[in-house]
This record gives C-alpha cells, sequence and structure tokens, in this order.
C-alpha cells in the first residue's frame, strides 16, 4: 500500500468536522437540559403538593443551579466552537483555497448570525433562561418563606439557596451579554 500524503487543507478539514460534531452533541444535550429541568421542577412541585410540605421545594433550587449551571457552560462551549470556526479555522482554510483571494470558508457561520431577529431570540432565550433556572426556584423559596413553619437550619439552608441561585442569574446575564460583545 503506497503512503498518502495528507494535506492542511484535508486536515483543517477534519478538524472542523470534529469541532462540528462536538457542538452538534454539545447543543443536544444543552438543549434537553431544559426539559430535564421542567421534568424535575414538575415532579418537585407534584411530591411537595401531595405532601402537603412546603420544605420539600427546597429541593428545587440546588437543583435548578446545577442544571442552570451546566446548561449555561455547555452553551459556552457552543459559542466558542462557533467563534473559533468563524475567525480561526475558516479563515486559515479559505486562505489556503484562495489565497490572498476573498473566498469565505463556513460562511453561514458569519451569515446567520445577521439576521435581523437575532437579537430578539437572544432576549427571549435570555428570558426562558432566567426562568428556568432563576425564577422558578426563587418562586419555590418565596413559597417556603411564606409557610412560616420552618426550624431555623431550614431557613439559613433556604438563603444560602437564594445567593446561590442569585449567583447563577447574575453568570446567566454575564454570559449573555459577553455573546453581544462583538469578538
Amino acid at each position: 500500500m503506497a503512503e498518502q500524503d495528507v494535506t492542511v487543507g484535508q486536515l483543517l478539514l477534519a478538524e472542523y468536522q470534529s469541532v462540528k460534531d462536538e457542538q452538534k452533541a454539545r447543543i443536544g444535550f444543552r438543549d434537553n437540559l431544559l426539559y430535564v429541568t421542567l421534568a424535575v421542577v414538575a415532579a418537585v412541585i407534584a411530591a411537595a403538593a401531595q405532601a402537603e410540605q412546603a420544605s420539600m421545594l427546597l429541593a428545587l433550587p440546588p437543583v435548578c443551579v446545577v442544571l442552570g449551571w451546566t446548561y449555561l457552560v455547555n452553551d459556552d462551549k457552543i459559542s466558542a466552537i462557533g467563534a473559533y470556526v468563524r475567525e480561526d479555522l475558516g479563515p486559515r482554510l479559505a486562505a489556503l483555497a484562495e489565497p490572498g483571494g476573498a473566498f469565505q470558508a463556513f460562511a453561514w457561520e458569519t451569515g446567520h448570525r445577521g439576521d435581523p431577529r437575532r437579537k430578539s431570540r437572544k432576549a427571549i432565550q435570555l428570558a426562558v433562561d432566567l426562568t428556568a433556572f432563576c425564577a422558578v426556584p426563587f418562586a419555590a423559596l418565596v413559597v417556603f418563606w411564606a409557610g412560616g413553619t420552618s426550624g431555623a437550619l431550614l431557613v439559613v439552608l433556604s438563603v444560602v439557596e437564594a445567593l446561590a441561585v442569585t449567583g447563577l442569574g447574575t453568570q446567566v446575564v454575564l454570559y449573555a451579554r459577553a455573546a453581544r460583545t462583538p469578538a
């Protein structure tokens, strides 16, 4: 069998396929985290209502924080892969295809970002993320606090949970703002 030479272009295309496969897997995982969050919220609320125990709602903040943070980290990696393809991999491949030319590799990676409805979709997604991962656990805490029949330890725990949810909400907003600024 004769030895085959691998070109730089072939290596770049293989890298592109690899990072796009990772991005696709992360998108699926990230999107499923919203469904998991909804299922957990429904299960905890149903269990708390059936048992008539508002203290069971204290399970929601840590679960929502963990799922929300995992969602956020995956979303950040998805964006980082897109930026890498747009700003590094695509231009290197375009330079190989047409040195000094106007060829743009992977034009979709930049083209879809110019959609006039992109800003509104991003704002709506921010609202959905904050609702799912922050507003819902805060509502659970408010219901718990309004119940008023809890020991000091559970109240302290609920305050710690409120701080964790606030921290997550801050990070969700900061990541959304960072995504808006051009690289």
